[in-house]
């Protein structure tokens, strides 16, 4: 669920609870392709990860935020970045 090298990046934005328009992720995240980052993020909300919400206004407004499930992941992805700050 977490393979490939965009989601754990786009998770850590989402993280805290933040509800994120399309737009800002991808000024969050630069180097990350438009195609990419629509293909991530529907993969993710798949998955049960992430909860797109649509707001049917003009221009278009599309929020992304973890859902609670996706929350979860942050106590393990913390565990994982202080092993990887312990490298020795």
């Amino acid at each position: 669920m977490l393979e490939g090298r965009w989601k754990l990046v786009i998770l850590f934005h989402l993280f805290g609870g933040k509800l994120l328009r399309f737009s800002d992720l991808e000024r969050a995240i630069p180097t990350i392709s438009q195609k990419m980052l629509i293909q991530q993020l529907r993969q993710m909300e798949t998955d049960g990860i992430v909860t797109r919400i649509v707001h049917h206004q003009v221009p278009p407004k599309v929020e992304y935020q973890l859902t609670e499930w996706g929350q979860s992941l942050c106590p393990v992805l913390d565990a994982l970045l202080t092993w990887a700050e312990a490298k020795p």
